[in-house]
């Protein structure tokens, strides 16, 4: 169920309009203005970084990155169309095209991993039961959960139902993938084995990702690109690779939080120590 990552053009060149495309965004809640003038793109294959202490905007930008709010003034694109200028069985098409890991897993709690993972695909696919079978399998396997297809989400660990929610996200073999802290409530080595299929996934299906996050040793060890949001400034400060943000952004508030306020101590050696 392997899908092209990178589109051809009818000309037969490789379609290489970013997978996300953010221009001129402002997001509010009434007159409550929660971050003004964000432009930025995620290109095709990175793991975009999200990042900023709590209360600065990052899920409420993940919801309208995924179509669930609206921005009040500027345009969010997805493959180069507009989500906000289209038909609402267009957009829901669109966004089939991407799968979503919410922060506590958002698995229905009367159904096995097996069938949660199923859901979709046999709400979305004409794939005969068996066929949707071998898909199920396939994916528990690949997030390290084989074998317990028949488990309740509430008779296996945290780390496991974030690998289970990551396997239904996985259903529809998605172009982009969006992570709402996916490490929030995780021990550390947990948090450490999440991370590492993070980066597993991006190298063997080529999938763009989009992970919202604040925990520093998650988004020093797995992103390429990001943005940094401010609460007070209400808009983003920074704009890169967190690793190197670290290492030569002058801001110090960029520089307090990529270090939780211990100078330089943490190096890109170590952000890098478990690519």
């Amino acid at each position: 169920m392997a899908s092209s990552k990178v589109m051809e053009k009818s000309n037969g060149h490789p379609d290489l309009t970013p997978p996300i495309t953010v221009q001129g965004v402002t997001m509010a809640y009434g007159k409550r203005v929660i971050q003004r003038d964000l432009d930025f793109s995620v290109t095709q294959g990175e793991i975009f970084i999200i990042m900023g202490g709590s209360g600065c905007g990052k899920s409420t930008l993940l919801r309208h990155l995924i179509g669930l709010q609206q921005p009040t003034t500027g345009t969010i694109s997805l493959f180069g169309h507009d989500l906000w200028a289209m038909e609402e069985e267009e957009r829901t098409q669109l966004m089939r095209r991407f799968g979503v890991l919410y922060q506590n897993g958002a698995l229905w709690s009367s159904m096995t991993l097996a069938e949660n993972i199923a859901l979709p695909l046999e709400r979305f696919t004409t794939l005969a039961t068996p066929r949707i079978q071998e898909r199920v399998n396939y994916l528990l396997a690949l997030v390290g959960l084989e074998g317990f297809g028949d488990h309740g989400p509430a008779e296996i660990s945290g780390g496991m139902r974030k690998r289970a929610g990551l396997a239904r996200a996985l259903a529809l073999d998605p172009e982009i993938l969006f992570f709402d802290e996916p490490s929030a409530g995780l021990d550390p080595v947990s948090a450490r084995r999440l991370d590492d299929l993070i980066l597993e996934l991006r190298q063997s299906l080529g999938a763009t990702i989009v992970v919202v996050t604040h925990e520093l040793a998650s988004l020093m060890a797995i992103g390429s690109d990001g943005i940094m949001l401010d609460a007070d400034a209400k808009t983003a400060i920074a704009h890169g690779a967190p690793a190197r943000l670290l290492q030569e952004s002058r801001d110090p508030r960029v520089r307090l939080f990529l270090s939780r306020g211990e100078g330089d101590s943490i190096s890109e050696e170590s952000a890098h120590a478990h690519r």
